[in-house]
């Protein structure tokens, strides 16, 4: 419960900050191109990134025949979960990883690598997988392309802000001292920042929000613990070198290594923090 109202918090700073750089770009009109840009961008992104995430990773679809416990696994908890059957997929990776995409329930696809069906048990490989049905259950991808759209148009207002600064200089300092520009370009830079760390905010909540769920569909928090406990070590012995940034934050353990500042801008939460709160569900 925590996790959503901390979403829906965090999305409405998203809105505030918005509206309130559009009135400094000049009013409505700006505010309004901005979104219907970025509308536009994630509108693309949230239709088709599935193909082109799983496409990217090459991907392969499979049937019960091809691989029958892990295609039944994945059946017997989207039942649990009352969601129906993804498409499933193995990623040709030594790595240890998996992720779900898809705009909606009946158009979901859960992948998982070739080195994820190899070390995790039979109870921590559902764990992981009940994990991801979790993220299709909560619609996590409609919830980051919103918060992707608020961050793209901020971003957008924000260059135009600087131009607007850049260009407007001989005339602003004329007419309101430098400290009018200064505060545009201030405002043109930190804005997007604040709008980047906010759209990791949500992305990070809702990975606790899936290993709650997740763990609740399986039945087994201690299962998802132990699993995400390996696959953190797995990560750093055998990273996944094809990973992208733009598609990291779908993975259930980041792919790309962060530390130091940019943990800031991490798409998942310390794993550390995670397996805690996993084990103190079992406790309750």
């Amino acid at each position: 419960m925590m996790n959503r109202i901390k979403t829906i918090l965090l999305l409405s700073i998203l809105t505030v900050l918005m509206v309130f750089m559009g009135n400094a770009l000049g009013g409505t009109t700006g505010m309004v191109f901005a979104f219907l840009m970025a509308c536009a961008v994630n509108f693309f992104s949230y239709w088709f990134s599935d193909k082109i995430v799983l496409k990217m990773y090459g991907a392969r679809e499979i049937s019960e025949h091809d691989h029958p416990a892990f295609y039944g696994m994945v059946r017997g908890l989207a039942l649990k979960a009352g969601l129906p059957m993804p498409r499933v997929y193995i990623i040709p990776s030594d790595s240890s990883n998996a992720f779900a995409t898809g705009r909606n329930p009946q158009h979901a696809a859960v992948a998982a690598t070739e080195g994820i069906l190899r070390i995790l048990s039979p109870a921590e490989l559902e764990g992981v997988m009940a994990h991801e049905l979790a993220h299709v259950q909560n619609r996590d991808i409609l919830v980051g392309t919103i918060a992707a759209t608020f961050a793209g148009a901020i971003s957008m207002i924000g260059n135009m802000l600087q131009w607007g600064a850049l260009l407007g200089a001989g005339r602003r300092d004329d007419e309101q001292g430098s400290g009018g520009l200064i505060g545009s370009l201030a405002m043109a830079i930190i804005a997007p920042i604040a709008a980047m760390l906010i759209q990791m905010a949500v992305s990070r909540s809702r990975e606790y929000l899936a290993d709650e769920s997740g763990a609740r569909i399986c039945g087994n928090p201690l299962a998802l613990a132990n699993a995400l406990r390996k696959l953190h070590a797995a990560s750093h012995m055998l990273p996944m070198t094809e990973a992208r940034p733009a598609s990291a934050h779908m993975f259930i353990v980041n792919p790309l290594t962060v530390g130091g500042l940019m943990s800031l801008f991490s798409t998942h939460p310390p794993m550390e923090e995670r397996i805690a709160r996993l084990e103190a569900m079992e406790i309750r």
